[in-house]
C-alpha cells in the first residue's frame, strides 16, 4: 500500500536534542519544534498511552520528525534505536486526502497495523509494517487543512 503525499521522513534517536543541533546546525531550516507529549494509540493489545520526546524539523517542503521514545505501548520505536545517539531511520510518512476509504482499503492489504491513533477531529495515524517490503515502517496521517498549517505544511 503506497499512496499519499510523502511529507516527511522519521528518525529514533536516543538523544533527541543531540540530533535536532546536529541537523539544524548543518540545515536550511523553516521552523522547527520540539515537544513531549503522550497520545492514546490502539494497538493489538488494545489501547495504551504512548509518550515520546519529538522534533519536527522542516527543510524545505520536507519535513524531518525524531523520535526519543519515553513510553512505548507497543515497541515500534524502541527496536530500531542504534546503539549510539545518532538517529537512525525508522519510517516515512504520506499524507492520504480521505481517511475513510484509506482506512477501508488497509483491511485488505497484507502489512499489519502495528498502532493507529488520532488527535480529535483533526488528525488521525496509523503505521504499518512493511519492513519485509521497504525495511522500515510506513506511516499515514490524515489531517484538516488547518492543521496541516499549525504543523507548518504549505498549502
Amino acid at each position: 500500500m503506497l499512496e499519499g503525499k510523502h511529507y516527511q521522513n522519521a528518525y529514533v534517536t536516543r538523544n533527541l536534542d543531540q540530533a535536532v543541533a546536529h541537523v539544524t546546525a548543518r540545515a536550511d531550516v523553516r521552523s522547527a519544534v520540539t515537544f513531549e507529549g503522550t497520545t492514546e494509540v490502539l494497538t493489538a493489545l488494545g489501547r495504551r498511552p504512548q509518550t515520546a520526546k519529538m522534533a519536527f524539523i522542516w527543510i524545505g517542503d520536507l519535513q524531518y520528525e525524531f523520535i526519543e521514545p519515553v513510553v512505548e505501548a507497543v515497541p515500534v520505536f524502541s527496536t530500531m534505536l542504534p546503539d549510539d545517539d545518532l538517529p537512525r531511520f525508522h519510517h516515512s510518512c504520506v499524507r492520504v486526502p480521505d481517511w475513510a476509504d484509506f482506512r477501508r482499503r488497509v483491511d485488505e492489504q497484507p502489512y499489519p497495523v502495528v498502532m493507529e491513533g488520532e488527535s480529535g477531529d483533526n488528525l488521525k495515524f496509523l503505521y504499518l509494517d512493511a519492513r519485509g517490503l521497504l525495511g522500515h515502517y510506513l506511516e499515514y496521517t490524515w489531517m484538516t487543512d488547518a492543521w496541516w498549517e499549525r504543523l507548518g505544511g504549505r498549502a
